[in-house]
This record gives structure tokens, sequence and C-alpha cells, in this order.
């Protein structure tokens, strides 16, 4: 049965978030998504220009994904701001140890489109929970403070000769970025004490798991819907 557009689409996201996630970001080409699937390089292109557009979707579920994170640890007690933490230390120690993650996730830091989109999302974000630290703060100081922190988070995954344990390039990171939304410091170091103090490698590995297993469920669920609603059209 021939594809429709509706569906190949989906389809396209479904094999490329494969191949992302066990091959690499980089490793992939568009070519290997079109043989998997049985189309042309230029089925994959009208779709999505560029491996780079490709990677913007896995993105936009990795945004969702932080966020019913961050929500549920809230939920559990941790507190806003050590969720915050939480947060970018699963992902630093992802990188630290698993080469696939951290391709993916440099390739995100490296990528414009990426960028901004993970700061509009972040800055909606933290002007939720720092809210009483950044009161009367204008909608430009909230993305400026995300451009530092986006700063921040690349410069704690990328790959240096040196020699400066997992943990203490966590603390400082996490430091400067707690201290750019104005929390203070008693606040700071209780806050990231908490994070660190957790089982960073096995929490990370959890989370990766979970994010894989989000992106998959996610994408079947999406693809399924649209040949549903495909079906019922043409009956």
């Amino acid at each position: 049965m021939a594809r429709a557009g509706t569906t190949t689409k989906y389809e396209i996201v479904q094999t490329a978030s494969e191949f992302f996630f066990t091959e690499g970001f980089s490793n992939t080409s568009p070519r290997m998504i079109a043989e998997k699937l049985g189309l042309s390089t230029g089925n994959i292109t009208y779709y999505f220009k560029s491996k780079e557009h490709l990677l913007l979707t896995i993105v936009e579920e990795l945004c969702n994904f932080q966020w019913n994170m961050l929500k549920a640890e809230i939920d559990k007690g941790i507190g806003s701001a050590a969720s915050i933490c939480l947060e970018a230390m699963t992902v630093a120690v992802a990188c630290e140890e698993n080469e696939i993650a951290r391709d993916f996730f440099i390739a995100t830091f490296q990528s414009e489109l990426c960028r901004n989109h993970l700061r509009q999302n972040h800055v909606e974000r933290s002007k939720k929970i720092f809210a009483a630290e950044c009161d009367g703060w204008t909608n430009e100081q909230f993305h400026q403070a995300e451009l530092l922190v986006q700063g921040l988070q690349y410069s704690a995954i990328v790959p240096t000769d040196a020699n400066i344990p997992l943990k203490m390039r966590l603390s400082g990171a996490l430091n400067q970025i707690l201290s750019i939304y104005n929390v203070n410091e008693k606040t700071r170091q209780e806050e990231i004490q908490k994070v660190l103090d957790k089982d960073c490698r096995e929490i990370s590995k959890r989370v990766l798991k979970a994010f894989t297993g989000f992106v998959k469920e996610k994408n079947a669920k999406t693809l399924n819907e649209a040949q549903d609603a495909l079906s019922k059209k043409d009956t």
C-alpha cells in the first residue's frame, strides 16, 4: 500500500529518533533514514529541510519530557531550584557516561534552531520556577539569563583535557546557574548538595532510558493516530 503524506512524516521522525539513539546523531544521514523506510532522500528533505530540523523535533519532545520530570521531582518535595540542578546533572552525567548521549546533546547545543527552541521553552519555565527571586524581571532579562545558562550547560558537557572531577564541574556550573536567577548563596549550596548527594550515575541512566522510551512511545502513538485517521477518512 502506498504511503500517505501524513504518515510518512511521522515514520521519518520515528526512524530518525531510533538512529539518533542507537547510531548517534553525527553518524546518522538522511540516506540511512530513507533506505530504512524505502524512500528517496528527496522524500526526507521534502518534510525536513535538513537533519538539524529532524533533531529539532526530538528536542521539542525533550522539552516536554524535562518539564514532566521537573514537575514530578517538585511533587516529591525536592524543591524547584534543586529540580533544575537535577535536570542539568542528569544531562552532564549522561554525556560523561554515554558517547551517543553526548553526541546528541552537543549537536543540540550547537544547533541554532535547537538552542532557540530550548531558550524559549526554558524562559517560560524559569518565569514560573524563579518568580519570587526574579520579581520584576522583563521578558528580555529572562532571555538574557537563559543565554548565559545555555553557555554554562554546554561547558559542562563538552570534552576537556582538564582533569576536573565531574562533581566539581557540576557544582561550579549549578552554582553559577542559580546565582543568575538571584537564588541566595545559602539556598544555592543546600539545593546543589541535595543533588550531588544522590547517585548521579544511576539517576542519569534511568532518566536517559526513560527519555528514549518516552520518545519511542510518543512517536509510535502519533504514527498510529495518523494511520487511524487516514483509515477512517478512506472508509
